[in-house]
């Protein structure tokens, strides 16, 4: 079995995973190269992607849901120089957490 190497430090002092880690430990749990692992990622990845662009919502039981919103328009404040800009409305993902996935983390 590999060693892992650790997880890098946010800001924060959190540790984070990226993308490169994942497909670290798929391969390793599915016994696949990491290529094949970097394949299925890039799948689910794409599909959920896809999946959002076309505003539906997807559901993976005990994880969580992805979801689109839509954002208003409205004001802002540039902080740099205090001038009053206007914000486009826009389209952000949100992400609910399962109840696996919430009670996994106590």
């Amino acid at each position: 079995m590999s060693q892992r190497r650790p997880a890098r430090q946010h800001r924060a002092g959190r540790e984070r995973v990226n993308k490169q880690d994942l497909v670290a430990v798929v391969a390793e749990t599915g016994e696949l190269s990491k290529a094949k692992a970097a394949e299925v990622l890039e799948a689910v990845f794409g599909a959920i992607g896809g999946s959002l662009k076309a505003r539906q919502e997807v559901r993976l039981v005990g994880f969580g849901t992805f979801s689109t919103a839509r954002r208003k328009a409205g004001k802002g404040r540039n902080p740099r120089t205090g001038e009053e800009i206007e914000i486009p409305a826009s389209t952000t993902v949100r992400f609910k957490p399962g109840k696996t996935l919430r009670d996994g983390l106590d």
